[in-house]
């Protein structure tokens, strides 16, 4: 039976949750963000629901902290509405976002299909792009003819595209990660930095098999 990891402060959503979800999954429960990210950590549960109004730590801090070490999906459960905490949230690594109040049915229908999708880290040691084999820990991509050169730049934007096969990795994810929270409205520089990448390891730049752009949304290393 999978297990379901259930992260609120509110007694009373915590137990009417648990009851509803334990005919078809092993619940899990924690009341704080010190204790979820024991919880996860220890049971690395196969699914979390998490509200970010926690006490002790914020929100999206446990959220980025419970990504780090669990490939599981994660659904935000929130009282807050603001597109801006909806893209913040999504940005930090959640799945999902159901605002509260939220009807049962809908939540464990969205739980039911993150549980569907494919393992959100596929781990390979060396996945290939085209004729390239790349080893992001040696910063190598090797092909027939040796070794083609990528500069620091490629190499975050490569690694991040490779952490998360076939998952979108969303365009002002990157842009914070590599060049900081300042240059999140900048998307010219990843055209760029992708137009590069792909002359380098396409087979055909053009026409791209592995690094595709989701249009207005992102990117996505296709294995």
């Amino acid at each position: 039976m999978r297990s379901v990891l259930l992260v609120d402060d509110d007694p009373l959503l915590l137990r009417t949750l648990r009851i509803n979800l334990s005919a078809d999954y092993t619940v899990l429960t924690a009341n704080s963000g010190q204790e979820a990210l024991a919880t996860a950590e220890h049971e690395q549960p196969d699914a979390v629901l998490l509200d970010l109004g926690l006490p002790d730590l914020g929100g999206v801090d446990v959220l980025q902290r419970l990504r780090a070490c669990l490939d599981a999906p994660i659904i935000v459960l929130s009282g807050r509405t603001e597109p801006e905490e909806m893209i913040r949230a999504l940005d930090a690594g959640a799945d999902d976002y159901v605002t509260k109040p939220f009807d049962p049915d809908e939540l464990f229908a969205r739980l039911r299909a993150v549980l569907r999708r494919p393992p959100r880290l596929v781990r390979e040691h060396n996945p290939r792009i085209g004729e390239y084999e790349i080893d992001t820990e040696a910063a190598t991509a090797t092909g027939p003819a040796g070794n083609v050169r990528l500069t620091p730049t490629e190499w975050k934007i490569l690694t991040l595209l490779l952490a998360n096969p076939g998952h979108l990795v969303p365009g002002r994810q990157i842009l914070r990660e590599v060049w900081g929270p300042t240059a999140e409205k900048q998307r010219n520089y990843l055209r760029v930095y992708l137009a590069g990448l792909r002359r380098k390891l396409e087979p055909d730049p053009a026409h791209p098999r592995h690094l595709i752009t989701e249009a207005g949304m992102g990117y996505r290393y296709e294995p």
